[in-house]
């Protein structure tokens, strides 16, 4: 049986991250994705926003991988020729009492590190953004717009340049710990690691779960988020990132205008949570709904200025409403979970890796890479 310095399960846009990190250090590093193609899941199917890192808990994981995956992301997008913008992000109030909000957010992303923060007026947000509704706005520049499937493509090929194996269609449905590492037993075959690091996203408390792991008490709830897209005629309404002032009673940030690196315009995500991780379809959303919440930042909107877009499905650590302990708040964020396992030391765990994931790709890697280190050294 072929034995492998590495093994990641989940070849999303973390689990190709890591690779393109550790296959720079060890040989024999492989990825098993359980999809016919890298990054089908939620890697791609999100509003491929670059964020800044002003959202999260001071010392939360979000917090400092985001702040520096940002940073890294660029560096990466601009050194391997992945579509992306610097767009910059407005973050609006409409009404006089949020102000005190914004300027909470500002504090909270200045500890966090974000530079470049700034309260602006009326007429500075119109002239950044003629069609959009607000009297006050936070400006963060650090926040931009990529190409998410462009980016997990990139994260591989320059792993499997550095010889790692990328493999599809490899979904794995059984896991032996052994006295040095794992056994792994996959729809592509059978592999020893020394070393397995479990980054497979909606799917990660399953995984710890084959392990018998108690890391798999930490459960994935999906939460699925809807988009729609302007129409043709009416793209040249938005120009870059456009959001509302967070709300403790969201499970997200609000729906959010979202001018893609291609030109077209979204408007999403929504967020229900859902029985089935595969569910991206059932009982979606009416486009009249997405007009509604939309008017409170663009008025001129209309229901015929709209039409369906794709869906995602995040990995959400908080339970729903009526759950043992949950609320379904934004209040219940939950910080990601990236540790080597108590009990099988030979295990690294990524858990509950939702929202800045995409940003913190690089960040995150840089992380585990420290935690295979440990193992393999």
């Amino acid at each position: 049986m072929e034995r492998a310095n590495v093994v990641i399960v989940g070849g999303g846009v973390v689990g190709c991250a890591i690779a393109r990190a550790l296959s720079a250090r060890w040989s024999d590093v492989f990825v098993l994705e359980a999809l016919p193609k890298i990054g089908m899941g939620t890697s791609t199917r999100n509003s491929g926003v670059i964020h800044s890192g002003i959202y999260y808990p001071p010392g939360s994981l979000k917090a400092k991988l985001c702040v520096r995956g940002n940073r890294l992301t660029y560096e990466f997008c601009a050194a391997h020729n992945v579509p992306h913008r610097n767009c910059g992000k407005l973050v609006v109030a409409a009404l006089d009492e949020e102000i005190k909000d914004l300027t909470a957010l500002m504090q909270n992303g200045c500890v966090n590190g974000v530079e470049g923060l700034a309260m602006i007026d009326r007429e500075e947000i119109r002239a950044r953004e003629p069609h959009v509704a607000a009297k006050h706005a936070l400006l963060v520049p650090s926040t931009g717009i990529v190409s998410a499937e462009d980016l997990v493509k990139a994260y591989a090929r320059v792993a499997a340049d550095r010889g790692a194996h990328i493999v599809t269609n490899a979904k794995v449905d059984r896991l032996e710990p052994l006295p040095d590492g794992v056994r792994i037993h996959s729809a592509a075959g059978e592999i020893e690691a020394r070393c397995l690091v479990n980054s497979a996203g909606l799917f990660a408390d399953e995984m710890a779960s084959l392990l018998g792991s108690k890391m798999a008490e930490h459960r994935i709830y999906p939460v699925r988020g809807e988009y729609c897209e302007l129409v043709r005629s009416r793209q040249d309404w938005v120009r870059g990132l456009v959001y509302p002032v967070p709300h403790h009673l969201r499970m997200t940030l609000g729906v959010h205008l979202v001018k893609t690196v291609w030109g077209n315009v979204l408007l999403g995500p929504t967020a229900h949570y859902v029985d089935d991780k595969n569910d991206y379809e059932r009982n979606r959303e009416r486009v009249e709904d997405f007009a509604e919440a939309a008017k409170q930042l663009l008025p001129e909107l209309t229901v015929a200025d709209l039409v369906p877009s794709y869906t995602g499905i995040r990995a959400k650590l908080a339970p729903p409403p009526g759950a043992s302990g949950g609320t379904g708040s934004a209040n219940a964020m939950t910080d990601f979970i990236i540790q080597r396992d108590p009990e099988f030391p030979q295990v690294v765990q990524l858990i509950g890796i939702e929202s800045p994931g995409l940003t913190s790709a690089a960040a995150i890697a840089e992380l585990a890479e420290n935690l295979v280190r440990e193992i393999l050294d």
